[in-house]
């Protein structure tokens, strides 16, 4: 048996909207893209019921549904997507260098380069109910899932700029929004706070969290807990939404990418392009401001583009030095 390690043009890690669009474009540039999936094949969207904001989808389409035939789409112009982590790597400092990844803490594959397509993994607050209601009525994201609650009755949880600006989004759409914060005051910019505090149909409740979601098939209210007084108390909503943070998966990339201090990888300019040769981010790990499924499908176009000029790159550079 050879120890001959595996050589791969152009390895993509992660398989989200930005990982499959990186794949079909490294496809077809005949990059010979390997993808690994990771631990939640399809990413984020394989979470959610519906997806109505994605264009070429009149009707919509079911999150795991859209997933599957984007990877159907990679893999019909040779994509080569493996069920699999990448849980260690160690990346080459020289341009034209040679990168390396761990599959599942015993594999090494070797890569000319490397798309990072990692994501970034919602934070929620851990209770049971809200696992259990994730897709039937509890979301991370008011901008992809709050349409679906027009004239309703929801809430969120979260008391920083991003809960802020998702409250008021829903405030447009939604009959009442009743906005949940754990301390007595608000994380949010001065501004954004004062957006939530003159907007009428927002409830907004102070040292308040939830002690549970209510509901067996979808949401059907939740109950808060004041946790000054203990006082609990009931509230019908129709949709829950969770904005308290998200954590992008770049764990084995620290101290070897350049990454902000909420460990966000940092692309060069409007490129997608790391600190180290040879290797590209794309999608929600390296884009904290936007996080959509088109915005990652957009950037995982742009890694594989990038990938590809710095290949004949190092190709034009051979040449001039033979």
């Amino acid at each position: 048996m050879s120890d001959q390690i595996e050589r791969i043009k152009c390895l993509i890690i992660g398989s989200g909207p930005a990982g499959y669009t990186a794949a079909i474009y490294a496809a077809r540039a005949d990059l010979k893209p390997v993808m690994y999936t990771g631990m939640e094949p399809g990413g984020q969207l394989t979470t959610t019921t519906e997806v109505d904001n994605f264009p070429g989808y009149p009707e919509g389409i079911d999150g795991p549904k859209m997933m599957v035939e984007l990877q159907q789409q990679a893999e019909r112009f040779g994509t080569e997507v493996r069920i699999g982590m990448v849980t260690k790597v160690e990346l080459s400092k020289e341009k034209g260098g040679i990168h390396k990844a761990q599959v599942d803490n015993k594999t090494w594959v070797e890569a000319e380069t490397l798309i990072i397509s990692t994501g970034a993994s919602a934070k929620y607050l851990g209770l049971e109910s809200e696992q259990r209601l994730r897709g039937g009525g509890v979301s991370a994201c008011a901008v992809c899932d709050g349409f679906f609650y027009k004239g309703q009755d929801v809430a969120i949880v979260g008391g920083g700029d991003t809960a802020c600006e998702e409250a008021t989004y829903l405030a447009n759409i939604c009959t009442k929004v009743t906005m949940l914060v754990r301390k007595g005051e608000m994380k949010a910019s001065k501004a954004m706070q004062h957006r939530v505090e003159n907007t009428k149909n927002i409830d907004l409740r102070y040292f308040t969290e939830i002690d549970e979601v209510l509901g067996d098939q979808v949401v059907e209210g939740i109950r808060v807990v004041n946790n000054q007084t203990q006082e609990k108390e009931d509230i019908p909503v129709t949709g829950l939404f969770i904005a308290i943070g998200h954590k992008p998966n770049t764990d084995i990339f620290k101290g070897l990418l350049d990454m902000d201090d909420a460990g966000y990888l940092i692309t060069k300019g409007k490129s997608t392009k790391t600190n180290i040769p040879g290797v590209f981010a794309s999608g929600d790990v390296q884009d904290k401001e936007y996080r959509q499924a088109v915005t990652a499908a957009g950037t995982g176009c742009m890694a594989a583009l990038d990938a590809e000029r710095y290949l004949a790159s190092i190709e034009d550079l051979v040449e001039e030095t033979a």
